[in-house]
């Protein structure tokens, strides 16, 4: 049977707009999709210790590709630099004062976990997963709530034997759980991953401090690192005694006290980092592979910067730039192409990543939830946004590592150890003086500047739980914690 050329015309025109309109519904589906996220931790990575940020060093090309296609913000801070505190603050979106985490306090109960971002989004249906160090003390029963998949890793030893009695890194096994977790997923449900390394943190307990990959013992043996020009120990005299005497001085002597322990143990954190990077390229291929990259949001931070030498320390803990300043990226396939290479300037916190991963997965932010979401940011919109932030670290540990609260604005940080007698404040022009050496708080000519911080403090404070109380401790910790 002869079939009529305007019949065939018609029929090639209704396949063509079938075809056109099941692309337009698939395109659709996932437009309406919930994104799934991965939210990738790492521990004491200072924002400086990726290549996309200027380290000519150290090799990252899963992170800077992250940089290169996301958004890079280039002043992301935490709001308490050390893990156990920190990390409390992304999980609640709140500042120590307030959730009152930190070592050696009570664990966080279950109704301020069933309010943390894994818990709500597991209860928005949201297939939850936790990887790696989890670094909190929380109360029996409080991950059940949180997480369909949990798999806490912890080092000591990084060096893993497995039962087969092979050998295997720690950070590596952070990916082999990862991997797991994602092959359980499926295009129905959306997922939110927390993958938190335990890595570049050092195995405090062994000399070698960085136990890298031997896979990567042949990094960067041939390169020297600068010495930090902050490393001069004219730096150090600088600091008043009872800094001088604290645990990041302790700290200096098993990593940094000579030039051939320095070049080493600079590199075995190096190789740590790009042991992380090679994880993350590993997790975003299987993405790929499983059919979740088009729709999944990938977080990038720390807990909290370190010091690599800089003032004869090692450590975190104090106010200055390297030990609160952190790396943070967000990728997000779905952007348009003016949204990709973007680099922010804005102060933004740790406390704002839970409210960032409510928002995209669209359930409500509790208004106990203290940062913002970075949404309006990524997506290029011109939003009132913050100009200063505080800083708090009431871990005394012994008296070693002294309390301390402040206030960062865009060109000025002010600091006071309220534990001093008598009180030791220091306040810094950001702008004239970035490396933070000449303490301005006995030049009358910025004593306005002084006065209009310590009441900006003074009101943050306030506003976070006012000044600080040393509450006893009625419960053990979920498991003993040291100050890392």
């Amino acid at each position: 049977m002869k079939i009529h050329p305007a019949l065939i015309a018609l029929t090639h025109a209704a396949a063509i707009l079938a075809s056109a309109v099941a692309a337009r519904a698939a395109e659709g589906e996932t437009a309406g999709r919930r994104p799934n996220i991965l939210f990738v931790l790492t521990d004491d990575q200072r924002w400086d210790a990726m290549s996309c940020m200027g380290n000519p060093m150290v090799r990252t090309p899963n992170m800077d590709r992250l940089a290169e296609q996301g958004v890079l913000f280039e002043n992301a801070f935490v709001t308490t630099s050390i893990c156990a505190a920190s990390r409390a603050s992304i999980f609640t979106g709140q500042f120590e004062r307030t959730h009152g985490y930190t070592f050696n306090r009570n664990p966080l109960s279950k109704p301020a976990m069933a309010k943390s971002y894994p818990a709500l989004l597991r209860s928005a249906g949201y297939r939850t997963g936790f990887v790696g160090k989890f670094g909190i003390g929380v109360e029996r029963g409080s991950t059940d709530a949180m997480f369909d998949f949990f798999k806490p890793l912890n080092r000591n030893p990084y060096i893993k034997t497995l039962p087969d009695g092979s050998k295997r890194h720690l950070t590596r096994i952070t990916g082999d759980e990862a991997v797991k977790f994602l092959e359980g997923c499926n295009r129905e449900q959306p997922f939110c991953l927390s993958v938190s390394f335990n890595a570049p943190h050092a195995e405090d307990s062994d000399p070698k401090q960085y136990i890298f990959d031997p896979a990567h013992g042949h990094l960067y043996n041939d390169a020297t690192v600068p010495i930090p020009k902050l490393a001069d120990p004219r730096y150090f005299e600088m600091q008043p005694d009872f800094i001088k005497k604290s645990t990041n001085r302790d700290r200096w002597y098993w990593k940094f006290d000579t030039p051939e322990k320095f070049q080493e143990m600079v590199k075995g954190y190096y190789r740590m980092i790009t042991g992380i990077d090679d994880q993350l390229g590993r997790m975003q291929k299987e993405l790929k592979r499983l059919g979740f990259a088009d729709n999944t949001v990938v977080i990038f931070t720390s807990d909290n910067g370190y010091f690599l030498g800089e003032r004869g320390f090692a450590g975190k803990w104090l106010m200055y730039e390297r030990s609160i300043r952190v790396p943070l990226l967000v990728f997000d396939p779905r952007s348009d192409a003016a949204r990709r290479g973007v680099r922010l300037t804005p102060l933004v916190l740790n406390i704002d990543i839970p409210s960032t991963i409510l928002e995209l997965a669209a359930v409500g932010i509790p208004k106990r939830m203290q940062g913002r979401s970075l949404l309006p940011l990524v997506e290029g919109e011109k939003v009132p946004w913050r100009d200063d932030f505080f800083y708090e670290h009431l871990f005394g540990h012994r008296g070693h590592i002294p309390r301390s609260e402040g206030v960062r604005t865009e060109d000025w940080k002010y600091v006071r150890y309220f534990d001093q007698k008598p009180l030791h404040e220091q306040l810094y022009n950001l702008q004239t003086d970035p490396d933070e050496v000449d303490n301005l708080t006995d030049d009358a000519r910025h004593r306005q500047t002084l006065d209009k911080l310590r009441r900006r403090c003074d009101e943050l404070r306030d506003s976070v739980g006012g000044p600080f109380v040393l509450k006893p401790r009625t419960k053990k910790p979920a498991r003993k914690k040291n100050p890392r």
